[in-house]
């Protein structure tokens, strides 16, 4: 069965219709069908939470972990073994220490790690990735033109 990690920029994504949105409803969907097993590291949890907060005010955070717990998406505790892992990548990789705890629990997990956050990429030979769209600029040059 597969499994998936959800980084905080995919639910935040998905939470605020944001680009990828659709992809994660997607894989929410195949969670809600018991098709997948969905996973979040409690940091990542909280990493949703106080962006929310800070952007949006303290009801809209509220309200997105309300309908975060209506998704079968089991927080996994921060525990000693997933912050060694967590710590180690950080010590490798110039990325933010939430991401390492995500990061290390789809590793640990052998699951796919749902983000569509270019920090990532750093790291995409050690972990498996399912790439959400992302706000990034694409440019395209036709006859030495940029688009």
């Amino acid at each position: 069965m597969t499994k998936y990690v959800l980084d905080s920029f995919a639910m935040i994504a998905y939470f605020e219709d944001e680009p990828g949105a659709d992809k994660v409803s997607e894989i929410l969907s195949t969670l809600i069908r018991r098709k997948a097993k969905g996973f979040m590291s409690v940091i990542n949890w909280g990493e949703m939470y106080y962006n929310t907060m800070r952007e949006q005010g303290i009801e809209e955070a509220e309200s997105v972990l309300t309908q975060f717990d209506k998704y079968p998406i089991q927080l996994v505790e921060a525990d000693r073994r997933l912050t060694y892992e967590a710590a180690k990548l950080k010590a490798k990789y110039k990325i933010a220490y939430a991401d390492c705890f995500a990061a290390a629990l789809a590793s640990s997990l052998k699951a796919l790690l749902v983000t569509g956050d270019p920090e990532f990429k750093k790291m995409s030979h050690e972990i498996s990735i399912e790439w959400i769209a992302t706000k990034e600029k694409t440019v395209v040059i036709l006859d030495d033109k940029k688009l």
